[in-house]
């Protein structure tokens, strides 16, 4: 797994709920997390990435801690407020490696019909993005997009129904890698 921007999760966590409990706020963004990190060697690690995120964000100022009573919270700065605002997917880009590591990045996803609207908007930034579609469901990236992704997922409350995958090898994919330039 690509690192998981430990910022963006734990802002978007508290721009989406507004004030929120530093009880609520660490279980909340370590479930986004952990969706990503099955192992528990891994979990524990990223666990304390998120920890450690959370004092540099009160230290330059993007969160602060509020007491109401005997509850401790945290909401958003004016300064973290900007930074989420810079989170948007419009101006999401996918930062393309000098060298490509030889693996794919797959996105497959299951939507229901009755989320249509949702299911072609994903696809919209998908292409955008500059995914290949391999078919309506199915597309393909060369490079890491494991954040990019989760993003997505979270800002369309979508995590169940997209899957990411690495992939050392498409059937037929010399197509793919003239599309992307590769060697």
């Amino acid at each position: 797994m690509g690192n998981i921007n430990f910022q963006k999760v734990i802002l978007k966590t508290i721009a989406t709920a507004g004030l929120i409990s530093i009880v609520v706020l660490a279980p909340n963004a370590l479930q986004i997390i952990k969706q990503f990190s099955p192992k528990k060697k891994k979990w524990i690690r990223e666990k304390y990435y998120m920890n450690n995120s959370i004092r540099n964000m009160l230290r330059k100022g993007l969160i602060q801690k509020v007491r109401k009573g005997n509850t401790e919270f945290m909401e958003l700065t004016k300064e973290g407020e900007n930074i989420v605002s810079q989170y948007k997917l419009g101006d999401m880009e996918i930062k393309k490696t000098k060298r490509w590591d030889g693996k794919w990045r797959v996105i497959i996803f299951d939507i229901s019909e009755k989320k249509k609207r949702l299911r072609n908007l994903l696809r919209f930034h998908l292409d955008r993005l500059g995914f290949i579609k391999l078919q309506n469901s199915v597309w393909v990236f060369p490079y890491d997009c494991e954040d990019l992704i989760f993003l997505l997922k979270t800002d369309f409350f979508i995590g169940d129904d997209v899957l990411y995958m690495e992939v050392n090898r498409i059937e037929n994919e010399k197509w793919l890698k003239e599309l992307f330039n590769l060697k």
